[in-house]
């Protein structure tokens, strides 16, 4: 079983595109550590325990998927399956777009706070959702966070 699990995440798009991500942000993460100076192994152990834990579960949920067997794609319109080009939905796949997602956001408060190239738009969405949902954004960013949305 546990061979088939490995051949499956293996060829598995959803999987492979949440391997980027999360190798991706752990790059930015440590390039923001080493940026602000605040590179701390409790804060890189948790992280690492996080990732870890978010691609084994990622594994036991295509297990539960050859068990079970769940398409979820029953729940979408056959011209948006069509488009998105894709056979199947189960329980791993959506976990990995729900990590994917997650990922992301985190990969793009890395680079705002980096000072790396990121469009205005996905920008000034970043820097609002640092102000209210976390205590990340330095003093400097939110100086130009207010000018951002003067002009």
């Amino acid at each position: 079983m546990m061979e088939r699990i490995m051949y499956l995440l293996a060829s598995n798009s959803f999987f492979k595109i949440l391997l980027l991500a999360v190798t991706l942000d752990t790059m930015l993460g440590v390039l923001r550590a080493m940026k602000e100076h605040k590179f701390n192994s409790c804060v890189g152990i948790d992280g690492a325990i996080r990732k870890a834990a978010m691609l084994l579960s990622v594994c036991l949920f295509m297990a539960v998927d050859i068990i079970v067997n769940i398409n979820m794609l029953s729940f979408v319109a056959d011209k948006y399956v069509q488009m998105l080009g894709i056979h199947k939905l189960g329980i791993c796949e959506f976990f990995c777009l729900l990590y994917i997602l997650y990922e992301a956001v985190s990969v793009l408060k890395n680079m705002t706070l980096c000072g790396l190239p990121v469009p205005p738009k996905l920008k000034r969405w970043v820097q609002k959702f640092l102000e209210d949902m976390t205590e990340e954004l330095p003093e400097e960013a939110i100086d130009h966070t207010e000018e951002i949305r003067e002009s």
